[in-house]
């Protein structure tokens, strides 16, 4: 029995079997093949693939059956289907059937070549390490933030993150501000066939828009004023891996086009070249703004919105899974902690229900910005409730002028400093000298924590450096 791994060719033209099986050989891959649907089916009955390429069009059936058939039956195997050029249609319904890939007539063997490597890969790591294992388990050792939580809504958001990993389909990420949406793309890409591959993320609406497309695609030398060198896009860094496209609602809708044809036709024209170049990227994108809208007001291209939201994955906002907050408290603390050079302390059981009732409009980044502060406010060991400044989550506007609304010089407007958040706290008394006496106490404690080391001590206070080098003359602290 041959080690190689077999790729099975459904199709009923003998010449394309005949130019796809010698390059496969040349990988050194074996084939066997299959005419039409029921032959197919029975070769998947009594052999091991893996990897199944199929056309669309079949004498008894529709490429779009055995995709399904596959999906049901042999979920292990990747499946890729050929398509007529220009057929995007097609290849998208196969892609949300559970297709890995597509590709199109008249066969570009270099990307042929590049699916079925991927795929392999992918079927290879199968056995060794499912995705669903990669993207569940968060060992406390582990390196980097990971998709921590217990509750059902994260537990069908880790089975579904396995299940688009096995895919190349475009997957779109949905979901309120601060809910972890690259974090999602980052773990769909560690428990993919692209995980040796670059990881590349771009925040669409950080971009000029007279800068986008020589950033995403690339520039030729002398292709425009300023240009005194090639350089390489973003598109072609990613090059075997994942680009995100973060925030693509802010995308201009000249790029939208440009981004259209490249996700459709992989490939890519740097700015001043004169041919395009291919490219093996898998497309990534999110945003917390409703696409679906954007479209209806003609600021979002529909063709582009169809392309990108071939699977759309939904991140759920904190309050949906709030049984999860105590957990995600205790990690983020203890790497807080840890990079703080500091003991690791414990919430009271008061600051504990105080987080269990917020309503964290923020969601998970706004749980981090809290117990951040808090580590800085706090007593080493213990983080009580008035530690953690909780604001209400629907508040009347400060009157404009009032001394909690104005900001310190560095401190950017609309921000919530700790003196704002002390202020509303306060007993009765003499509300300037308390202000100023816990403002000095909290500054003091965070120099103490960060051995003077006034950037550390800025950052755990959530000021700017500029922002704490003013209160601390202020203050006269030495």
């Amino acid at each position: 029995m041959s080690l190689k791994p077999t790729v099975l060719i459904v199709d009923d033209e003998p010449d394309l079997i005949e130019l796809v099986s010698l390059t496969l050989g040349r990988m050194n891959l074996a084939t066997e093949s299959a005419g039409d649907l029921a032959g197919a089916r029975a070769q998947l009955a009594a052999h091991r693939f893996g990897l199944c390429l199929t056309d669309m069009r079949l004498p008894d059936g529709n490429g779009l059956d055995l995709v399904a058939h596959i999906q049901e039956r042999h979920p292990d195997v990747p499946v890729a289907v050929i398509t007529a050029h220009g057929n995007v249609e097609s290849a998208v319904r196969a892609l949300k059937l559970g297709a890995f890939d597509f590709v199109s007539k008249p066969l570009d063997l270099g990307v042929l070549r590049k699916l079925v490597a991927t795929a392999i890969k992918l079927a290879s790591r199968a056995p060794q390490a499912p995705a669903r294992d990669a993207v569940v388990s968060a060992a406390p050792g582990a390196q980097g933030p990971r998709l921590l939580g217990h509750s059902p809504v994260m537990a069908a958001l880790r089975q579904l993150i396995a299940r688009v990993a096995r895919s190349q389909a475009p997957v779109h990420i949905t979901g309120e501000s601060g809910t972890g949406k690259e974090l999602v793309a980052r773990l769909i890409h560690d428990s993919g066939a692209r995980a040796d591959g670059a990881f590349v993320p771009v925040n669409c609406g950080a971009i000029p828009s007279e800068l986008m497309e020589s950033e995403l695609f690339g520039h030729k030398r002398g292709s425009f004023t300023g240009a005194v060198a090639d350089k390489k896009g973003l598109l072609q860094s990613a090059e075997g891996g994942t680009l995100f496209l973060d925030e693509v609602a802010d995308l201009p809708l000249h790029m939208q086009v440009k981004l259209l044809r490249v996700i459709q036709e992989k490939t890519v024209r740097p700015v001043g070249e004169q041919r395009e170049v291919a490219i093996d990227v898998r497309v990534l994108s999110a945003t917390h703004k409703p696409l679906a809208e954007l479209v209806s007001q003609g600021r979002f291209r529909e063709d582009l919105y169809y392309r990108i939201n071939v699977i759309e994955l939904q991140v759920p906002a904190l309050r949906d899974h709030a049984e999860d907050i105590q957990e995600l408290a205790a990690s983020m603390l203890q790497r807080l902690s840890a990079r703080s050079g500091v003991s690791t302390p414990r919430l009271s059981s008061e600051a504990q229900d105080a987080l269990q009732s917020y309503a964290f409009p923020g969601n998970v980044r706004e749980l981090e910005n809290i117990l951040e502060r808090a580590l800085a406010l706090s007593a080493p060991g213990l983080i009580d409730v008035g530690d953690l400044q909780l604001r209400p989550v629907s508040t009347a506007p400060t009157p404009a002028g009032s001394a909690a609304s104005l900001p310190a010089p560095g401190e950017p407007a609309g921000s919530a400093p700790a003196t704002a958040a002390l202020a509303a706290s306060a007993p009765g008394g003499a509300l300037g000298d308390q202000l100023e006496h816990m403002e000095r106490e909290a500054i003091i404690r965070a120099l103490e924590q960060t051995r003077y080391n006034k950037t550390a001590a800025a950052r755990l206070l959530g000021m700017s450096f500029r922002a704490l080098r003013y209160r601390v003359k202020k203050l006269g602290i030495e």
